[in-house]
């Protein structure tokens, strides 16, 4: 849908945020911040990591997103036999014994990547085109994946043996890592009540694929005040050890800090997020607002941190 101008846009992206809550909410119980978060990203044009013990609903609530937007939607269940052909695709002959490709789950526009971890480096790989140039290579040919499209992977941190941690320059491709914490008990409590009867709600379809592709184009065109982005580039630069602007808790507990991508993904997050709050232009509280899940998978902590049991979340607490 074409708006007159960008005011009148920024006001029906408000308003679709508002159904899409209300159509996640019927399913998803509690969790608000996550699955603003994970809106947020979409919004962005950025891919999500959801860490999260099991029986959290990661798969239900990706899923759910999903079901609440026109766009088609797949599941890869990562294994640790899982190979790239079986997320890409592969080419085979058919019946006039020419070379014809076969897509694999990949070509959609929601791929729920589920227990990444679980699947060795070199099949992790096949997913780092997709999320950064939009395409596959197979036999030397370009496939362009169709648009909008995302990653929302998810991963257990509790289980160890026969994981595969993510190499940093695949960490790095996603925009927000998002932490999943139990519920409440008043939460639960509606969970159970919600989830242990014959009565299923059907998630409406609140957003086209042509309408998150206009928001996506409207959040980049979004004005930031200079002080907005200094604040932002200031506090990535903190997070790097022994540099002219490290912060003292850098030098003293970290090992690597964010690069240039985490100062990209806090103003488009921070655009985003004014947005969603009805702003037109964000401000440094929207910035400190998205700085966690931007920042906490690309940073290293160092021994002396991991020793004196200093988290991420605790280092950049004390940097925002």
């Amino acid at each position: 849908m074409k708006y007159q101008s960008d005011v009148e846009a920024a006001e029906a992206m408000t308003q679709a945020y508002q159904k899409l809550r209300t159509e996640i909410g019927q399913v998803i119980v509690g969790q608000d911040d996550v699955v603003k978060l994970l809106l947020t990203a979409i919004f962005c044009q950025g891919h999500c990591l959801l860490v999260g013990v099991p029986g959290l609903a990661k798969t239900l609530l990706i899923q759910t997103i999903a079901s609440s937007m026109d766009l088609s939607f797949n599941r890869i269940q990562f294994t640790p036999d899982l190979m790239p052909s079986d997320i890409v695709g592969s080419e085979t002959l058919d019946q006039q014994r020419n070379f014809k490709f076969l897509r694999g789950p990949v070509f959609a526009n929601i791929i729920l990547a589920d227990e990444i971890n679980r699947t060795p480096p070199k099949t992790q790989s096949a997913l780092l085109e997709a999320m950064q140039e939009y395409s596959v290579t197979v036999a030397g040919q370009r496939h362009d994946l169709s648009r909008p499209f995302f990653v929302l992977a998810t991963q257990n941190p509790i289980e160890q043996e026969g994981t595969y941690p993510l190499p940093e320059a695949q960490l790095d491709r996603f925009m927000f890592m998002i932490s999943l914490d139990y519920p409440s008990y008043a939460e639960e409590v509606s969970i159970v009540k919600n989830t242990t009867t014959d009565v299923r709600y059907q998630v409406q379809e609140v957003l086209s694929g042509v309408d998150i592709q206009e928001f996506q184009h409207l959040v980049r065109r979004v004005p930031v005040t200079d002080n907005v982005i200094e604040y932002a580039v200031k506090l990535v630069q903190k997070t790097r050890p022994d540099t002219g602007l490290s912060a003292a808790e850098a030098n003293d507990y970290l090992e690597w800090g964010a690069g240039p991508r985490a100062s990209q993904a806090l103003i488009l997050a921070a655009k985003c997020n004014a947005l969603l709050s009805g702003k037109y232009s964000p401000d440094i509280e929207d910035v400190k607002a998205v700085a966690l899940p931007v920042l906490r998978h690309r940073i290293v902590r160092n021994f002396k941190a991991e020793a004196e049991g200093i988290t991420v979340d605790n280092l950049i607490g004390r940097l925002v």
